[in-house]
């Protein structure tokens, strides 16, 4: 009986924040219905708490329509580079006309007409609102906070990480990953006795969040040594002719003095990232470069699954480097990532039969044979 494949946990889960899942508009209803029940249970007039709501969603659009104003008055020396020329461009650009403008005229309306006729009052109020209004506006206090510009960057997808993936994805992963399979059997052929497990037969892309990446993987760790290239690939491509793609294989060394074979390379747009938190003119900290390391995992991540052709191509291995300097820490990463790969396979072969390199296995003694080897 087969039994039932489990996908295996993400080995970067803990490192890699998930995409937000609108809690936050969830909270907001809740406390609504809590703010509703409060004036319900207090028992004040209904005459007074409407003056009061109208008031202050008056208030609320008077607001919004005096920020607009402000943008509007920078907008208007840009209207021919920013908005082809159109003035109404640029005002709907600073704010939804349409909406503020009903919104302020249905609440300043009901406003009016629960005063009873006191004008005085009325203008007090207009000028009080517009006078805190704007102070708000004078003092920054109406700036969203880092979680609300996190969460807008990430659902117009305007990161830097979000451009970044698409880049490798488009520019340089689409194009190696569905050829890497056959390299790698050209290889195999030539080399029969290296690449012995086809479940690791994959390119393995390592994503430091720290974004510092060593250019020579021997020397980041000595445990690591440069094998050979596999069999390039080369195409016309942006106007270069003959632009050539190759991979290198490695030989990663256990604690056991033995040897795994795979091929691996970083993920070279972090070099950007963090050339970027090292030049005063990009404004990027180092908080920002470790979030948008991980921003760019989790999009690289999400192209992927969605691409078919680059299905089983590739395996993903974000770290994060410890504060004490460890010697072997990426061949042991490494080393991880290939056993779990080993443990999948022999999971797959458990269950069901194996259909990779599926051949009849005849034994030439009398004495029953292994059909595989152990994984190390």
């Amino acid at each position: 009986m087969a039994h039932k494949l489990e996908t295996p946990s993400n080995p970067a889960a803990p490192l890699i924040p998930k995409a937000r899942e609108g809690r936050a508009q969830r909270a907001t209803y809740v406390l609504l219905a809590l703010c509703a029940a409060v004036l319900y249970l207090a028992g004040e007039p209904l005459v007074h708490t409407a003056r009061a709501l109208t008031s202050h969603f008056a208030a609320l659009q008077i607001g919004a329509l005096l920020k607009g104003t402000c943008y509007l008055a920078e907008e208007i020396f840009h209207l021919e580079a920013r908005h082809h020329g159109s003035f109404w461009r640029a005002l709907n650009a600073c704010l939804p006309v349409h909406w503020h403008m009903t919104l302020l005229l249905v609440c300043g309306s009901a406003y009016v007409a629960l005063l009873d006729g006191d004008r005085q009052l009325l203008g007090l109020h207009l000028s009080l609102a517009c006078l805190c209004q704007l102070l708000i506006l004078a003092l920054g206090l109406h700036k969203p906070s880092a979680v609300e510009i996190s969460e807008m960057s990430e659902r117009s997808k305007q990161n830097v990480a979000h451009g970044l993936a698409w880049s490798y994805y488009v520019g340089y992963l689409k194009i190696v990953l569905p050829r890497l399979k056959e390299s790698m059997e050209k290889f195999s052929r030539a080399n029969p006795n290296v690449l012995a497990r086809r479940k690791s037969w994959k390119l393995h892309i390592l994503i430091p969040l720290s974004c510092d990446i060593c250019d020579d993987l021997e020397k980041a760790d000595s445990n690591i040594q440069y094998l050979m290239d596999l069999p390039e690939t080369t195409l016309t491509r942006a106007g270069t002719k003959g632009r050539v793609y190759k991979h290198s294989l490695y030989a990663i060394r256990d604690e056991d003095n033995k040897l795994r074979h795979c091929v691996v390379e970083y993920a070279a747009p972090l070099q950007s990232l963090y050339a970027m938190s090292q030049d005063d003119c990009a404004a990027f900290s180092r908080e920002d470069r470790v979030e948008q390391a991980k921003l760019f995992y989790r999009t690289l991540e999400e192209i992927l699954q969605s691409a078919k052709e680059c299905a089983g191509t590739y395996r993903l291995i974000a770290y994060e480097e410890s504060g004490e300097a460890e010697a072997h820490f990426l061949s042991r990463e490494l080393l991880r990532h290939l056993q779990q790969q080993c443990q999948e396979e022999y999971t797959v072969c458990e269950g069901t039969l194996c259909s990779t390199d599926l051949s009849l296995q005849i034994s030439k003694s009398d004495l029953p044979q292994p059909l595989r080897s152990d994984c190390l």
